[in-house]
């Protein structure tokens, strides 16, 4: 290679010309960036949203209205959050008074309050992953996309050692491309990591406050039902 002719470094001359194997760990970096933005976009509008129908749920719930009249209303509705735990819990109650009462010799049982519960619990549970879905995603781009950055940089730098030694020139024309491609790579590992990490950890928190916040919700309501059990006992 003359080294006096002008090398190209612009971004799609580094990809055209890089390695086979820079080009797959670039297009796999691009990949994961755009799928991972993709993810973070979409879960701001779906964390956004949740709070918005906790707030409008619990300022509804604590109103003073009767709590049959917002079951009827809720129970036909594909619910969310709170409001799908105020139904499983409610859903589960009447399916038990219903059967008590067809015998008129029984009360209900103590074992009321455990099932409502375990209803509970396992409401919060389903919520929680459906908040975590796709956040492993995140977490794993975080942890690995650097690593694979590296990997494609560590290439390229192998590819100028090999054109030197080809050659027999050090010369910037022959070098340059290698150590771009290189650089390159180590960019798109970071700019891929980046924000992964910040908003793995930023989801992961909201999530935490959105579980403690349920199941703060599940303890207050199931006291409710506590006291209108220890009424029929």
């Amino acid at each position: 290679m003359n080294p006096d002719v002008a090398v190209d470094l612009s971004i799609w001359e580094l990809f055209k010309n890089a390695h086979i194997v820079v080009q797959i760990v670039i297009v796999g970096l691009l990949a994961a960036s755009v799928w991972s933005w993709a993810i973070i976009i979409e879960k701001f509008f779906l964390f956004a949203k949740t709070r918005k129908e906790a707030d409008k749920f619990e300022q509804v719930f604590w109103s003073g209205q009767s709590l049959d009249e917002l079951y009827q209303a809720l129970a036909q509705r594909r619910n969310t959050g709170m409001a799908a735990l105020f139904v499983a819990a409610m859903r589960e109650w009447k399916r038990s008074t219903e059967r008590d009462s067809g015998d008129r010799s029984t009360k209900p049982m103590p074992g009321m309050q455990h099932r409502i519960e375990k209803v509970m619990d396992v409401t919060v549970s389903r919520e929680v992953e459906r908040l975590e879905r796709r956040l492993t995603f995140l977490a794993t781009v975080g942890s690995t996309a650097p690593f694979i950055g590296l990997f494609g940089t560590v290439w390229g730098i192998m590819t100028s050692f090999q054109a030197i030694a080809t050659t027999k020139n050090t010369g910037l024309a022959v070098v340059a491309p290698g150590i771009a491609e290189a650089l390159f790579a180590t960019a798109l590992g970071l700019l891929a990591a980046i924000p992964a990490v910040i908003f793995y950890n930023k989801f992961n928190a909201e999530v935490g406050r959105h579980a403690a916040r349920l199941e703060g919700f599940a303890d207050e309501f199931a006291a409710i039902l506590s006291r209108q059990i220890d009424k029929t006992l």
